[in-house]
């Protein structure tokens, strides 16, 4: 079954770039952007997470913190995070990528005729309850953090 808005968000612990287990659950009482998203450094990921580092103080103004996921290992966050002065948290979710799965985004995709099973790069809110507040499966990657803050009405 799909995940819909208003269903409880499945909570996971992956960890983060400096190597320490991150429990979606340790985020109770403020919300939480969850953003997979294919491989560190790539032209589309670069641009998404730099949608987000733009808008970081008002993400932070507003509590909202960010988590992005891929299956990279943290030794590639750190450097994708270094590069691009990234303030958020990168997860790794290595193969089966059972917490992109609980999420839909990790399954079958298409590039140049070829199919390949990878993470997708879908994006999700998560209330200060723990619910899924919105769901973004067509992501623009350089327009993602605005359009949730806009989606939000915090501007």
């Amino acid at each position: 079954m799909p995940l819909c808005i208003g269903d409880t968000a499945p909570d996971f612990t992956l960890p983060n770039q400096d190597g320490v287990d991150t429990s979606l659950s340790s985020f109770k009482g403020s919300r939480v952007v969850i953003y997979f998203y294919p491989k560190d450094d790539t032209p589309g990921c670069t641009k998404e997470a730099c949608s987000f580092r733009d808008r970081w103080d008002l993400f932070k103004l507003n509590n909202i913190n960010v988590l992005g996921i891929s299956k990279d290992p943290s030794k590639s966050h750190i450097k994708f995070i270094d590069k691009h002065q990234l303030p958020f948290t990168l997860l790794t979710d290595i193969e089966p990528c059972l917490v992109a799965a609980a999420y839909e985004s990790y399954g079958l995709k298409k590039f140049m005729g070829r199919e390949y099973y990878g993470m997708m790069r879908h994006t999700f809110v998560i209330d200060q309850d723990g619910r899924i507040e919105l769901i973004y499966l067509k992501v623009k990657s350089e327009n993602m953090a605005n359009q949730i803050l806009n989606d939000l009405q915090l501007h």
